[in-house]
């Protein structure tokens, strides 16, 4: 039976909340995540030397590291009931869309978050400077929500695999590509300063779209 929207918003909710507790409890996604972005920063910054980059490579430095610090959490967005068997337990009590989305905001607010803790050291240990902010705040927004529905289902789609260490961010990188791409160009003119065409945020908007839909639609056929 189809369930009301304010059901599965409910059910989704729930889902949320579960596991903003739980990660609040052991926060073992979240700091994979961090620690990685650090370690890959650091690891940047000393082989740099101090030396002032253009601005379309700190972009596309910027967008590897977010990628992949993303990736060492996100991977781990089921295993919490795939190793306590009870994914099966969750798919009874939740409708598959409710399971869905409510990972995918928890795996955004982690992401965000991230990004808040890693952007303010990158600007710092590269000397780079912001002439648009509004543009970096939308176009990392724009990008988050790529990665997040994503991976959400990449994870889904990963769960059970041995070697999901690997086997993810493969997976992961080609989905995401288009929304990287024009990420990178966007975050050079927010560092940079010019005109910006916005046929890029437009991109970024549309393709987060069609991610979100073919997740929504995929998700409902996996067992």
């Amino acid at each position: 039976m189809k369930l009301s929207n304010s059901r599965l918003f409910e059910q989704g909710a729930a889902i949320f909340r579960k596991d903003f507790l739980i990660g609040l409890r052991r926060r073992a996604s979240f700091a994979a995540m961090a620690m990685f972005a650090l370690t890959s920063l650091a690891a940047l910054s000393l082989a740099t030397r101090g030396e002032i980059l253009e601005p379309k490579i700190l972009a596309a430095l910027l967008w590897v590291v977010i990628f992949f610090a993303a990736s060492a959490g996100i991977s781990g967005t089921f295993d919490d009931e795939e190793t306590a068997g009870t994914l099966s337990t969750l798919k009874l009590y939740a409708a598959p869309q409710a399971v869905l989305f409510g990972k995918m905001f928890f795996t955004f607010a982690s992401l965000a978050a991230l990004i808040i803790f890693l952007l303010p050291i990158f600007l710092v240990l590269f000397d780079c400077g912001v002439e648009e902010i509004f543009l970096l705040v939308t176009t990392i927004f724009f990008g988050a929500v790529g990665i997040s529905s994503a991976g959400t289902l990449t994870a889904a789609l990963t769960t059970s695999a041995t070697v999901k260490g690997g086997l993810f961010p493969i997976l992961l990188f080609p989905v995401t590509l288009p929304i990287f791409l024009p990420a990178i160009r966007l975050t050079e003119f927010a560092f940079a300063g010019g005109e910006c065409g916005a046929e890029f945020l437009i991109l970024m908007a549309i393709y987060d779209a069609i991610l979100i839909t073919a997740a929504s639609i995929l998700y409902d056929y996996l067992d």
